[in-house]
């Protein structure tokens, strides 16, 4: 599923051509590592975790790697052709905030992913995960599906295309 997901992220990114690229709540690197449309000059992560910035740093040494929150983003406005946020809106209290930094530091586009629910947890549910929370993650405070998620970004892009990715939804805005 997870390669299905990169395939599907790549056949939105690599149309873009951007020439320069952030990774907003990078993890370990992996989408960098990953996505071989993204330049290798101009690209920058950030993430909470200094740990993950450190793992995404050995991964992918030609991005500028840097501890940060989406929430409060250490660029100029403007500053790159295409922001990326994969699995991290899910996370967070005010999602909201962390959208209007992605937006603010983007030249145009903005990628984003969440799980589609109800699918994503039920498949939790049945491969016997978070039984308790009923397959809920239990960091997962938001939850998101076709019609919700464009909710919450439409009023911040005039454009929103929604691609999917099961378990996963992928929302390519432009400013």
């Amino acid at each position: 599923m997870i390669d299905r997901f990169y395939a599907r992220l790549a056949v939105v990114v690599e149309p873009l051509a951007p020439a320069s690229a952030l990774d907003a709540g990078c993890g370990e690197g992996e989408t960098l590592a990953r996505l071989d449309c993204l330049p290798r000059d101009g690209t920058a992560a950030i993430d909470l975790s200094e740990q993950a910035v450190g793992h995404t740093r050995n991964r992918t040494p030609w991005a500028s790697a840097s501890v940060a929150s989406v929430t409060d983003l250490p660029f100029d406005d403007e500053s790159f052709d295409l922001v990326l946020c994969l699995e991290v809106l899910e996370h967070l209290a005010n999602p909201g905030a962390a959208l209007d930094e992605l937006a603010r530091v983007s030249r145009g586009d903005v990628v984003v992913s969440t799980p589609h629910e109800p699918w994503f947890q039920l498949g939790s549910l049945l491969r016997g995960k978070y039984l308790s929370g009923l397959g809920n993650h239990p960091e997962h405070l938001n939850h998101w599906n076709r019609r919700t998620l464009p909710a919450l970004l439409r009023p911040r892009f005039r454009e929103v295309r929604l691609v999917g990715a099961f378990p996963w939804l992928i929302a390519h805005c432009r400013r």
